[in-house]
């Protein structure tokens, strides 16, 4: 029998989804347990895509979470929507060929648009490819002198365009920084070990892992998460093992199985927790509709002119009440925090104890200051 579930239950299950909150089946040892669990994580800004990570994995700092990326726990690179992700290794050809091309059908346009044709683009391909054959890695200031020296013009937006079009070709990926330059290699070195799978399973797949990592969602979310046609979403949904089905508001919608046996026993209990995330989460990113997560009035100062570019969040009970923005010092980060909702002195203090979790990830002292 398929569960209705209010808004308030669908966004406690959805917490505990993004392993916000404690799971019933699963406790993340680490960065690759984090990412799996997810199959793909918003990372395009390296700082938050850290913080992601660190929020999963109390008592890790920055120095933890980097060291396992070091350890190649996990790799950047542009898997869907154009949009750089943290993925497991072994999985990045078959998320690249399942859904990085889907970004390629509007390359030649661009291309168009910046004056490079596609012989440049596949000259490109071919010189970072013998640039850092070997195993090893080069900055991305490297990996823009080797195009370069073979006579290709990097100005503007020219470099991106091409460094990203490697990486979605499955040639190169995003290696860990070297101090705070972006790295490149060769994916067939760096991640030489690689899952093999056919269509159907690749949907399935990351269908299933989609659903536990942010269910209760609709197949429309699927779609916008992964790039993939509503179709192709529909066709993984339905093959994914360890779904089930609820209602919200009429709806049918996946969440992972043991979440969906806990919400037909009404065993949770609601929690009043504050938490302090990136901009670039999958607590918002992960989505299109954000209603649960996000009243439409503060949908402005979370997305200021609406340009993509998402503030730091704080969260209360599953629910947005303000944005921050931190400055690294050398002997402290000042914390500036933007209230949306009214906030007493007792939830400020909660409000400053969740970023005082960031402060220690960093390894420095806080310092908070309040704008209202």
């Amino acid at each position: 029998m398929t569960r209705d579930l209010t808004a308030s239950e669908a966004l406690d299950l959805r917490m505990t989804s993004l392993l916000l909150r404690e799971h019933p089946s699963v406790r993340p040892g680490g960065v690759a347990d984090v990412v799996e669990w997810f199959g793909a994580m918003q990372a395009q800004d390296l700082a938050s895509g850290l913080w992601s990570l660190g929020a999963r994995l109390p008592g890790r700092t920055i120095v933890d979470v980097q060291a396992a990326l070091e350890r190649r726990e996990a790799l950047r690179t542009w898997p869907m929507r154009g949009t750089v992700h943290l993925i497991p290794p072994a999985d990045a050809r078959w998320m690249l060929e399942l859904t990085g091309v889907r970004s390629l059908a509007g390359a030649a346009t661009r291309r168009s648009q910046l004056g490079l044709s596609d012989a440049d683009a596949d000259r490109a391909v071919d010189v970072l490819g013998a640039a850092l054959v070997g195993g090893g890695r080069l900055t991305r200031g490297e990996c823009l002198a080797a195009l370069r020296a073979s006579g290709l013009g990097t100005d503007g937006q020219r470099g991106y365009h091409l460094l990203w079009y490697a990486s979605v070709r499955g040639v190169t990926c995003v290696a860990p920084n070297v101090g705070t330059e972006q790295t490149f290699a060769l994916l067939d070195e760096w991640a030489p070990e690689q899952r093999h799978l056919d269509r159907d399973e690749a949907l399935a797949l990351l269908a299933h892992r989609y659903a536990r990592g942010h269910g209760p969602v609709t197949a429309r979310e699927f779609a916008g998460w992964s790039g993939l046609t509503l179709t192709d979403a529909r066709r993984g949904l339905a093959a994914a093992d360890g779904l089930r089905t609820v209602r919200v508001a009429d709806e049918p919608m996946h969440v992972d199985a043991a979440l969906a046996d806990i919400a037909v026993a009404g065993a949770r209990v609601p929690l009043d927790d504050v938490l302090a995330l990136p901009g670039f989460d999958e607590y918002l990113l992960g989505y299109r509709d954000r209603t649960l997560m996000l009243d439409p009035a503060h949908q402005a100062a979370v997305v200021p002119g609406n340009n993509g570019i998402f503030q730091a969040t704080v969260v209360r009970a599953g629910r947005v009440v303000g944005v921050w923005k931190r400055k690294i010092g050398r002997t402290a980060v000042t914390v500036t925090i933007q209230p949306l909702t009214t906030l007493d002195a007792a939830a400020r203090v909660l409000v400053e104890r969740a970023l005082g979790r960031y402060a220690d990830f960093l390894g420095l002292p806080a310092r908070y200051d309040w704008l209202a």
